[in-house]
């Protein structure tokens, strides 16, 4: 019988930026283990039914299949997901959202949204974190909204909850202190569509419109009616897509720096910008106050303090055996 080492020694994943990972993680499902028992029983035999699991799993991830998928599990945060092929792959840059979630409300009592919540990830990271929040997740896809109370009821966090709603379409009449998506952002003709993990993806969970912003539209159009005042609307977007997205923000809402008439929106204090450790998503947060409509301030976050801050965190998942990087073009890719 082959041993753990030279099976890993011998795979071959030539489309893989991780094929030693990927390997490993294939391997330890294999065999029920986490990665460290890889380590620890290098010499130890594989048996012929963990061994043919793993070549099959090894296939699958040949023809390009996201290793998040084989496994049906991807660790974000601090939580372990359960993952679909009808869901987004939650990504270690979505973190950024809730990092900067939770520097900009304090510990108390908050009613939050999650919108496009998919596995749940960034509404039960949160959840986690705060447990006075009052975390609501929803999508449109109901086998989105399953997985997702699925994941919440696993990891027992009775202060989050999911429903069905295209955007704000189910959420008459309630309001919240934070608002907070990762929506659809990529362009239809962007040729990376056909290029790594993302082929394996839902499409209606990566693309929006010719310029990948119409979702990011709607959600700037709507989230005023929902958000209580002051609030905070926090919008992951294309790395290219920062200016578009801010002024996207200030036309929509009040604000005296846009040079389009808009009056109906409520006003704006600050439009900021941040940038996650791979450069290529972004955030923008704004910010609702009770008060006359005041210059939108625009300035970029990527200060040292906070690069340097996201940079040097050890990413959460590396403290277990299901954290991955998934691939990523270095474009305008999720």
């Amino acid at each position: 019988m082959a041993t753990i080492e030279s099976l890993l020694n011998s795979i071959a994943l030539p489309d893989s930026p991780t094929p030693r990972l990927d390997a490993e993680l294939l391997l330890a499902h294999a065999l029920g283990k986490p990665r460290s028992y890889l380590r620890t029983w290098a010499d130890g035999e594989v048996e012929p039914a963990a061994a043919e699991a793993f070549a099959a799993s090894l296939a699958r991830r040949r023809n390009g299949e996201p290793v998040a998928y084989i496994l049906g599990r991807q660790g974000f945060w601090s939580l372990d997901l359960d993952v679909a092929p009808h869901t987004l792959i939650p990504r270690p840059d979505t973190e950024l959202l809730v990092e900067t979630s939770l520097a900009l409300l304090p510990g108390g009592p908050a009613r939050v949204l999650d919108l496009g919540t998919g596995t749940g990830a960034i509404a039960l990271a949160l959840a986690s974190e705060r447990p006075a929040w009052q975390v609501t997740g929803v999508d449109r896809v109901d086998e989105a909204v399953a997985l997702a109370e699925g994941n919440r009821a696993r990891l027992g966090l009775a202060n989050a909850s999911f429903r069905a709603s295209h955007w704000f379409s189910a959420l008459a009449g309630e309001r919240y202190g934070l608002i907070v998506s990762n929506p659809p952002y990529i362009a239809s003709d962007d040729r990376h569509l056909g290029e790594g993990d993302v082929r394996f993806e839902p499409s209606s969970a990566l693309i929006s419109g010719a310029d990948g912003l119409d979702d990011i539209r709607l959600i700037i159009d709507q989230a005023p009616a929902y958000l209580a005042a002051p609030g905070w609307l926090l919008l992951e977007h294309g790395f290219d897509q920062a200016e578009s997205v801010r002024e996207l923000l200030a036309c929509h809402w009040r604000s005296n720096s846009c040079s389009q008439s808009a009056t109906s929106g409520p006003p704006i204090s600050t439009i900021t910008s941040c940038q996650a450790l791979s450069g290529s998503p972004g955030v923008q947060n704004s910010s609702v106050e009770p008060v006359p409509p005041t210059k939108a301030t625009w300035s970029s976050t990527t200060s040292s303090l906070r690069w340097s801050r996201y940079r040097l965190r050890t990413p959460r998942r590396q403290r277990s055996g299901l954290y991955q990087r998934n691939w990523m073009p270095t474009s305008s890719m999720r």
